[in-house]
């Protein structure tokens, strides 16, 4: 099977293994040849509390006709950490274009965790969110923001598989085709909860939660479930496998003392 060409439009951190310094060595291992656009230069993982961003706004507009002019397509296009409303549009822009010429658009909505939203991201910042997800095939926002996403309400104790369903249903409102919300609990259990446009059914998988915070398991387990959808996979054990593969990496690397780097890759791309 021929492996499917991905582009990655998403943060580069300089210290720390998150977004495409996540992403991009997972489907690498897998096979996919991946190229990257980075919507900002950030210094290190938001989670040691200080750091520096530089948008690239600007050069990603310079950067989409230079492209078209040479020809350039992908099969598919995974976006994640967006900074600004004018780069969503500008992003989305040429995400609704690269689709109607068959390209599968995946979009990571980076917001928050935990009922809350990270350092430095703004209403606006969701706003920018609801553009990129009009132009989705698949988006996995986690719980959080999922409802920041619908104006929802935020129940850290968890919903019923009902509420989950229609809080699937308003992110398909949005305009996304097919949807996963990662974290949620569901029934009491922590689990993934998801909707396939192309099956037209609901379902939740659940998962064992180990009590620690890494960050960039996000991007991990997007990484994966791309890599998997792109050779052809189904959603739902796609879904399941990456949910596995956050698992093992969080187990091996639980006792790490600095956690807030994320998860070093290099030594456990093979497990996946």
């Amino acid at each position: 099977m021929s492996k499917k060409q991905i582009l990655l439009i998403n943060d580069m951190a300089g210290y720390g293994k998150v977004a495409t310094a996540a992403m991009l060595p997972i489907l690498s291992y897998l096979g996919h040849p991946v190229y990257n656009l980075p919507t900002a230069l950030v210094s290190n993982t938001l989670d040691y509390g200080k750091f520096k961003i530089l948008e690239t706004t600007d050069y990603i507009k310079d950067v989409f006709p230079v492209w078209k002019e040479l020809g350039f397509h992908f099969d598919a296009i995974a976006t994640g950490f967006i900074v600004s409303e004018r780069q969503a549009k500008i992003v989305a822009d040429y995400c609704r274009e690269q689709a109607s010429l068959g390209t599968a658009i995946f979009v990571d909505p980076i917001m928050g965790d935990e009922g809350k939203l990270y350092n430095g991201v703004t209403a606006a910042t969701i706003n920018s969110m609801r553009e990129m997800i009009s132009v989705a095939d698949l988006i996995f926002p986690n719980y959080t923001e999922a409802c920041y996403l619908t104006s929802g309400k935020y129940n850290a104790e968890g919903v019923s598989f009902g509420e989950a369903k229609r809080l699937l249903d308003d992110l398909r409102l949005i305009g996304t085709k097919s949807a996963l919300i990662t974290s949620i609990v569901v029934d009491g259990t922590p689990s993934v909860a998801g909707y396939n446009h192309v099956t037209d059914k609901y379902f939740s998988l659940p998962y064992t939660e180990i009590p620690v915070h890494f960050p960039g398991t996000g991007d991990i387990f997007s990484a994966i479930l791309i890599g998997h959808l792109l050779d052809g996979e189904l959603l739902i054990p796609s879904t399941q496998k990456a949910m596995d593969g956050v698992y093992k990496l969080i187990d091996l690397n639980k006792d790490n003392k600095d956690k807030n780097r994320g998860i070093p890759l290099e030594k456990y791309l093979g497990i996946l």
